[in-house]
């Protein structure tokens, strides 16, 4: 590379070059350097550290004398002579300064979710930790995640502030994974929701019981199938029949409610969820009431979904409206999720076999080697699951004595 004596007479008299661009150094101090380009120039400084080339830009010539950039220079070359990398310092103080928010946002990019997913986690640091999002991660402390764990469980509740430290905890494991050292060692902090774990004051939860009984069904059946003449006419129908296949099927409400056309097939008689919340397809049979339940919607589509919403998203989302009417209509008070409850409970109770019915609600079967070596088959499914629906449509009918 040429060099040459660089002074800010000489600097302003180099020509830039038409392509690419040139480098020239210092014939006075070693390492310190010119970059020209088509139109810029730009001082810097050069030298192997731990073996390897570090350059370490200072500035553009407008911006600093010849003089001050020498100066510049020397400190930079003296650091490096003593095994430091400028650019690497550089970089893990900018990471350091990196905000709770910038990287929940690097997270969401770098992470496969699901749309609802995604809106669910952005809702959460929304509500859960507006003040903290432009915070840097290394002012974030274990106390300040104590207290504003202690403010959700008393204005939100239990559950909700468990929640959002799970969300923080994973955004944060995620950066600590995610930002690392020239050596790979992690330049953020320990995990500040650990001070929960340590303290043990996370809110201790009792897993939901609650289902629709076997006695109450009657009463709720007639309140769905009752929101066909419901003066929300096409709207109802869609949530009539998206309670019903959940009731028939155990789905979780957001696979239900993101199913799509291309996922039915009507010649094979089965669904399919791509993703589910254990990030495993779900292929299911149709039972005879379920084929009868998808050909009506499939007369009645207007979109690419079976349940379809008038909202952004193209699916129904938000049926709270019509629960409270089944709920008023009924007198039975439910969640989405108790009609999980409900299928699985009923399935049971009809001696389903076990692998069967951990197939048909897509629970996985952790250290179950045996489990391992079953290959799903939609078609043994197809004969519990018409059990089921038969079984279930029954009750709800009063078409079964023992209830």
């Amino acid at each position: 590379m040429p060099k040459l004596k660089l002074t800010s007479s000489t600097v302003k008299a180099v020509q830039c070059p038409l392509s690419g661009q040139v480098i020239y150094f210092d014939t006075k101090l070693s390492g310190f350097g010119l970059r020209v380009g088509m139109t810029t120039k730009t001082y810097f400084a050069e030298k192997r550290v731990s073996g390897k080339t570090r350059r370490v830009t200072i500035g553009h010539h407008d911006l600093f004398t010849c003089e001050q950039a020498r100066g510049q220079a020397l400190g930079l070359l003296s650091k490096m002579t003593t095994g430091c990398d400028p650019n690497a310092e550089k970089a893990d103080a900018k990471i350091k300064g990196l905000s709770l928010g910038q990287v929940f946002e690097e997270f969401l990019l770098m992470r496969d979710l699901r749309d609802h997913t995604v809106y669910g986690y952005r809702r959460m640091m929304k509500v859960a930790f507006p003040d903290r999002s432009n915070l840097p991660l290394e002012k974030i402390t274990g106390e300040m995640v104590l207290k504003r764990f202690k403010e959700l469980t008393e204005k939100r509740g239990a559950g909700y502030a468990n929640l959002a430290m799970r969300i923080l905890r994973s955004v944060w494991n995620f950066a600590r994974g995610r930002y690392t050292d020239t050596t790979g060692s992690t330049v953020v902090p320990q995990n500040p929701v650990r001070r929960l774990s340590e303290t043990k004051i996370w809110n201790k939860l009792k897993r939901r019981q609650t289902l629709i009984k076997r006695s109450q069904l009657p009463a709720w059946y007639e309140a769905v199938t009752g929101l066909n003449s419901n003066r929300w006419s096409d709207a109802a129908a869609i949530a009539r029949d998206y309670l019903l296949l959940l009731v028939l099927t155990g789905l979780r409400r957001q696979e239900a409610a993101s199913l799509k056309w291309e996922q039915v097939d009507f010649d094979e008689r089965s669904f399919t969820v791509p993703r589910t919340k254990n990030g495993e397809t779900l292929s299911l049979p149709m039972s005879d009431q379920l084929l009868e339940l998808f050909k009506c919607r499939r007369e009645l589509a207007t979109n690419d979904y079976v349940f379809p919403g008038s909202g952004a998203m193209g699916h129904i989302v938000d049926a709270r409206k019509f629960l409270g009417q089944v709920r008023e209509n009924s007198g039975v008070n439910f969640t989405h999720h108790d009609l999980r409850r409900t299928f699985l409970t009923l399935a049971e109770s009809l001696d389903v076999p076990h692998y069967a019915l951990k197939r048909l609600v897509n629970h996985k079967m952790n250290g179950d080697v045996t489990a391992g070596y079953i290959v799903p088959d939609v078609e043994r499914l197809r004969v519990p699951m018409q059990r089921i629906s038969d079984h279930i449509i029954k009750i709800c009918r009063r078409e079964l004595t023992d209830i």
